[in-house]
């Protein structure tokens, strides 16, 4: 299902939502959101953000979108360092 997502140009998306805290409004929280969504239009996290407006107390403060690169090859890397804690 990703592969088929990923090739109509959808691609792996994190959102970052701060929010307000209903009970105190002055102190912000933290979402983190994560889907498959295709840029520019994040049709997915619109939809996300409009249920949250619609049914949740916490209001919105802002939202940081990253997306992962198209079709990316696996990458493996070696560790640079084993340790051992007692």
């Amino acid at each position: 299902m990703t592969l088929r997502l990923q090739l109509r140009d959808y691609r792996l998306t994190t959102a970052e939502i701060l929010y307000r805290l209903p009970d105190h409004p002055a102190l912000l929280q933290t979402y983190i959101w994560q889907n498959m969504d295709m840029a520019p239009s994040f049709p997915e996290l619109r939809r996300f953000l409009d249920f949250w407006t619609r049914s949740l107390d916490g209001r919105l403060h802002s939202v940081r979108v990253a997306q992962q690169a198209r079709l990316a090859v696996p990458s493996v890397r070696h560790a640079g360092a084993w340790l051992t804690i007692h």
